[in-house]
């Protein structure tokens, strides 16, 4: 496949890109710089400033723009950047593949799709979005979709969870406080923490452009949903550190403001239904496993 790729200097674009190349699937890359490489293309989202040499005999588009929603305070401006940085591109990106004739669009958003507080309630792709900042973001960002799924093209909702990597995201955020001893639950720890290994991240997205019947919303997290208390517990097992202590909540309030209510304090309980129903098999079911792989060492439950 010829897959064009938006978002790609991330986290998870950067291993998206990799392991497509290993594959032997052809790479193109939109960035906001002049292009440099024979497989890149220039584009500026927010002047819907896209060359059309870029989209031309695609077979897919992968969308996974977007600033980071923990980088910092939210204050109105960061929160409005947070939807520019997201809306806007889709927008581009869904009118650009209806006019270039690209078949498939898979386009990133988040499992916070269905609010924080979700309880113990299980949800799964049929559920409705949910409250608050983060889910109307997500519902938005997937809304800007809509030119391209009404023009018939396969479009594809990635809800990501948090994405455990061995080379940045949470855990590079985690592990300096594990290993002086001061790891343990964020507030009551009755929360859930939705999780996906890096391995099934990309895996997923991998399995989502060569599955043509898959399309509209898809939880990538992991199957075995866990509390913070048991997610704080499993890291600690992985990293063979205790796990004494607790954050308070009002602390982690005051430091942070709204995100942490939003994204740490409370958190789905989503399950992938759609992928498992596809046939996709993780090749890291439990947070045990996942973690192991993030940090380096075998643990039980991860596929081989």
């Amino acid at each position: 496949m010829k897959v064009v790729i938006a978002g790609s200097s991330g986290l998870i674009g950067t291993a998206l890109v990799a392991a497509l190349r290993r594959d032997g699937h052809d790479v193109a890359r939109l960035v906001r710089r002049k292009a440099a490489g024979p497989d890149e293309f220039a584009w500026d989202p927010a002047r819907a400033d896209l060359n059309e040499r870029a989209l031309r005999g695609a077979d897919a588009v992968v969308n996974l723009c977007g600033a980071n929603v923990g980088s910092r305070r939210w204050t109105g401006s960061f929160k409005q950047e947070l939807r520019d940085s997201r809306i806007t591109p889709t927008d581009v990106l869904a009118n650009a593949v209806v006019a270039a004739g690209v078949p498939v669009l898979l386009n990133a958003s988040g499992v916070h799709y269905y609010g924080g507080d979700t309880g113990h309630r299980v949800v799964d792709e049929t559920a409705s979005a949910g409250t608050g900042f983060l889910a109307t973001l997500c519902r938005d960002w997937e809304a800007a979709t809509e030119p391209a799924t009404s023009a018939g093209v396969r479009t594809v909702l990635l809800r990501s969870a948090v994405v455990l990597s061995r080379t940045g995201g949470l855990l590079s955020m985690l592990r300096p406080l594990y290993a002086l001893g001061l790891g343990g639950r964020i507030g009551s720890g009755r929360q859930y923490t939705p999780w996906i290994s890096m391995a099934d991240e990309i895996g997923a997205i991998v399995f989502a452009l060569g599955d043509d019947a898959m399309s509209g919303p898809v939880n990538v997290v992991g199957p075995a949903p866990v509390t913070n208390a048991e997610f704080n517990r499993a890291l600690g097992r992985a990293l063979h550190r205790p796990t004494p202590f607790a954050v308070p909540a009002f602390v982690l309030r005051t430091l942070i403001g709204e995100f942490a209510q939003e994204a740490i304090l409370h958190g789905p309980r989503a399950i992938p239904t759609a992928l498992e129903e596809a046939g996709y098999q993780f090749r890291h079911p439990t947070i045990g496993a996942a973690l192991a792989a993030a940090v380096g060492r075998p643990g039980p439950g991860a596929a081989r």
